[in-house]
């Protein structure tokens, strides 16, 4: 066996005699971290630039455009300011169109209002602008995951995790877009890393650091309320560690911790008040959210609603945060699921597995393994700086399994950051025991970049590794931001202009929070469940001639919780003349869409019985009925207008029917849909 003395990072620090490693010459690690630093960059903002808009960033942009400039924080307030008003810096400068405001729902204001102010000024330069200072942050990912890294296995181990990191489809796919997830795996990792110095060597100084660098995570994304049982739980550990000589008491070590983590505490609810400008208020001049913070709280448990009611009515933290607290839970609780084809009503424990699975690069997943082979051989060594690395990451996997928000594995990017460092220090550590670890794991790790550089520059978001097949059949699996987060408007514009499209029907995610048209492309809209949350009117006749473009989520329709609800159901059955970017499918020819035009009247319908007119109601639902007499929203829409207008003995008959599909629906669905219907009957 050829072994290699790779010295200890304790060692590196305190004997200044030993010959530093090539890798441990400054020149070296400040050059080398910088180049990979460049590329990370490069390949972040050239595959950005060839993506359109993404589902969440237009409000980002825009709430984040009106918190720096009129001190609005109520536009967003599902997610913390920071990331947001970062990407809005550079936009400060700009002569800027601004949106009037119309005090509607506060998710529809954020949207569409986000949607104006981008497509009614330069857009091109306002996305490219704030996704550029928006990548800061993945920037400082990386340099924080090398620093991490490097202090507690060694320089090579800091270059090993950077290099993995850098290469990361993942982290690639969001780390310049205006959204809160790669802001979120910075700090948490910064707030790990600061932890994990302070109690190495404690000083005062440590502290400050780290109630800044939590603060800062409280300020970023609401998982931050996992943050006090991540440093709890380290603490523990601290505490059961072997004793030495010299060591202070265990009482007066947890005496100590607990203080630190309450001046901690303190430090955070400042940054907290400063940022959002030290006013409780979420909007400024008096203007409230819509709706308030009371009528948000419906469906969160008795325990989350009475602790988010406690600190509102004493004005403990900003009235923006707790908001989106709330709303936030609310979410969870509600939204459906897409997996393996299947759709479910609601979030499943096993969502986040399956798509780790999916979506980390086979070298990440060979990694795992390797990583427990390192430590059961005490090849890696270490146990405060694997259990840093490996305890807050894995409490933050097992709350993620228990969420109902399964919307994309962007939401648990940082377990992949806290993974990626664990692995370049087993792969430092097994290579300097055995040289001829490095053939295997320098493999591993060409493989992982070959695999990466094979999605660049526009398949990170639809990423999948080779066991699956890829980002070609990523659609197969999982949809939404996996998949499908509407980034691919400039690759349909392409695909019209090489054909010289003229006429031709679109069913686009996000539409109308990112209209189509702005790209230029010359489609017709079809209707989608996001056109009919915002209110977007589409007139959608029974039959159409093609091309026909259908984005993944739409093609699902997962988000009404039931495929039987799906108004594209003929589409699934058929071979797409091509997919544009794994996520949009054509199709070419005439076809029948009664479902659709049926999911038109029936929203028509909704609306009508919402303006107080239940005859003109009656005869839009009457007309969806015509065209698809199965379908479920139809059959709804029909019995509600019936019994709006006293035809009692109808709406029972209507409601039946609509009764004898939700029996027949997926069992999540049937959870949803059949106490629904049932509710109908009261009053009948």
């Amino acid at each position: 066996m050829t072994t290699q003395a790779c010295p200890s990072p304790t060692s590196i620090a305190v004997t200044s005699d030993r010959p530093q490693s090539f890798l441990d010459r400054p020149w070296v690690t400040i050059t080398g971290v910088i180049l990979l630093l460049l590329v990370l960059e490069g390949q972040l903002l050239y595959s950005v630039r060839r993506e359109s808009l993404t589902w969440d960033e237009g409000d980002h942009i825009f709430a984040g455009y009106m918190s720096l400039k009129h001190h609005d924080f109520g536009l967003n307030p599902e997610h913390p300011p920071l990331v947001k008003m970062v990407a809005a810096l550079p936009l400060q400068n700009m002569t800027l169109r601004e949106p009037q405001l119309q005090n509607r729902y506060f998710k529809t204001e954020a949207y569409l209002s986000g949607g104006d102010f981008i497509f009614q000024n330069d857009f091109e330069t306002i996305i490219f602008r704030a996704r550029m200072a928006a990548s800061i942050f993945a920037l400082m990912v990386a340099l924080l995951a090398f620093l991490t890294a490097r202090e507690m296995f060694g320089t090579g181990a800091g270059f090993l995790a950077l290099l993995l990191i850098v290469f990361e489809p993942n982290f690639l796919a969001h780390g310049a877009l205006v959204t809160t997830d790669t802001g979120a795996a910075c700090c948490l990792l910064a707030s790990i890393y600061a932890f994990y110095r302070y109690v190495k060597s404690p000083s005062w100084g440590r502290v400050v650091v780290l109630g800044l660098a939590a603060g800062t995570f409280c300020i970023t994304k609401h998982s931050a309320v996992l943050l006090p049982a991540m440093l709890i739980l380290l603490a523990i550990t601290e505490l059961l560690r072997r004793r030495q000589v010299g060591d202070e008491s265990r009482l007066r070590q947890a005496l100590r911790l607990a203080g630190v983590l309450v001046i901690a505490a303190v430090i955070v609810v400042g940054i907290m008040w400063t940022g959002y400008g030290f006013r409780y208020s979420a909007r400024p001049a008096g203007q409230q959210i819509n709706p308030p913070l009371e009528s948000t709280l419906g469906n969160l448990s008795p325990v989350e609603g009475k602790a988010v009611t406690v600190m509102a009515r004493w004005k403990l933290l900003p009235e923006s945060w707790l908001y989106g607290l709330a709303d936030v839970r609310s979410v969870a609780n509600t939204w459906p699921s897409y997996i393996f084809g299947k759709v479910y009503a609601h979030g499943v424990w096993f969502y986040f597995p399956v798509a780790f699975v999916i979506k980390a690069t086979l070298t990440t997943l060979i990694f795992l393994p390797l990583i427990v082979y390192a430590i059961a051989t005490g090849k890696l060594r270490g146990w405060r700086e694997i259990l840093f690395l490996s305890l807050p990451p894995s409490l933050y996997f097992c709350i993620s399994m228990t969420s109902k928000l399964n919307i994309g594995v962007r939401h648990i990017l940082l377990v992949f950051i806290f993974l990626l460092v664990l692995a370049g220090g087993a792969a430092w550590s097994l290579i300097c025991k055995d040289r001829r670890w490095a053939w295997p794991i320098g493999a591993l790790i060409l493989f992982h970049v070959i695999s990466s550089l094979r999605a660049f520059p526009t398949s990170y978001i639809a990423y999948a590794n080779e066991l699956w097949g890829g980002p070609a059949n990523i659609h197969k699996y999982l949809t939404d931001s996996t998949t499908d987060w509407g980034q691919q408007l400039k690759a349909v514009k392409r695909y019209v202009d090489e054909r010289g499209i003229q006429q031709c029907w679109f069913a686009y995610t996000a539409e109308p929070a990112i209209p189509f048209r702005a790209y230029g492309i010359p489609c017709k809209t079809l209707p989608t469940m996001d056109s009919m949350w915002f209110g977007l009117k589409t007139d959608t006749p029974s039959a159409i001639q093609g091309p026909v473009f259908i984005s993944h989520i739409p093609l699902t329709f997962y988000e009404s919780g039931s495929s039987l609800l799906s108004p594209y159901r003929e589409f699934e059955k058929l071979t797409p003349t091509a997919v544009i970017e794994n996520g949009v499918f054509v199709y070419d020819g005439t076809f029948e869409i009664p479902y659709a035009a049926a999911f038109d009247r029936a929203v028509k319908s909704r609306d009508l019985l919402e303006q107080h007119q239940p005859e003109q109601a009656l005869e839009a639902a009457q007309a969806a009925i015509a065209i698809a007499p199965d379908y479920m929203l139809a059959l709804m829409a029909l019995g509600d207008a019936q019994k709006a207008v006293q035809k009692n003995a109808e709406a029972r008959i209507t409601f039946e029917k609509a009764l004898a599909i939700a029996r027949s629906m997926e069992p999540t669905a049937q959870e949803v849909w059949i106490p629904r219907v049932q509710e109908k009957f009261v009053g009948l």
